[in-house]
């Protein structure tokens, strides 16, 4: 016996985009007119985001600051842009780093993966398998170098697991897990106060 749909989604019918023959492609994304914000494409179907935690917003908020504070000048920083890693996936990292140069000016809405150099996953309710194990496959395969997968422990602090590519296999090796305090010296050096979550920056 099903559950009674609830008044408020009957008020308004909505008309969900009726895919093509094969599914949707790369290019189709900034095309589909009334796509909710941060659609995805994987394997040729829109994944849609739920509603964002706050440890969600503020571990974006985290990493896009510390990366930005520490990269070197010729790489940039931004969060929540799609990578095309081939005609049926466009996912979203949840903050990247990539070259200056690859900035095509501000109508770019996807970076190639060869121009990825750390692709950043803040793990959400609904996202754990696609952050744990088909998002990372994808960027692997694609070579995307570098990967974080970011979970919150019991305290909301986050625990970073770190992943390198290694170019030969195409498969991520991983290289630790970190808590407290994140300290690498690849793809840069860098150091940064997981505890440091819920502080606002100075």
């Amino acid at each position: 016996m099903s559950a009674a749909p609830e008044p408020r989604l009957e008020q308004q019918p909505y008309r969900w985009p009726v895919p093509p023959e094969g599914g949707w492609t790369a290019d189709d994304l900034d095309r589909i007119p009334g796509l909710p914000p941060h659609t995805e494409l994987i394997d040729g179907s829109l994944v849609f985001m739920s509603p964002q935690t706050a440890f969600h917003g503020r571990a974006m908020r985290l990493f896009e600051n510390a990366l930005l504070d520490q990269a070197p000048a010729d790489l940039d920083v931004l969060r929540e842009m799609t990578i095309r890693l081939d005609e049926r996936n466009r996912p979203e990292p949840d903050v990247l780093v990539f070259p200056a140069e690859a900035n095509t000016g501000p109508r770019q809405t996807w970076f190639r993966p060869e121009d990825v150099v750390l692709a950043v996953e803040v793990v959400s309710d609904d996202s754990v398998q696609r952050d744990r194990e088909v998002k990372p496959r994808k960027y692997a395969a694609a070579g995307v170098r570098h990967f974080w997968r970011v979970e919150a422990d019991e305290e909301g602090v986050p625990v970073v697991y770190v992943y390198e590519l290694d170019p030969a296999l195409k498969v991520y090796v991983p290289t630790g897990i970190h808590r407290d305090k994140l300290t690498l010296t690849v793809p840069f050096p860098l150091e940064i106060d997981l505890t440091a979550i819920n502080r606002r920056r100075p």
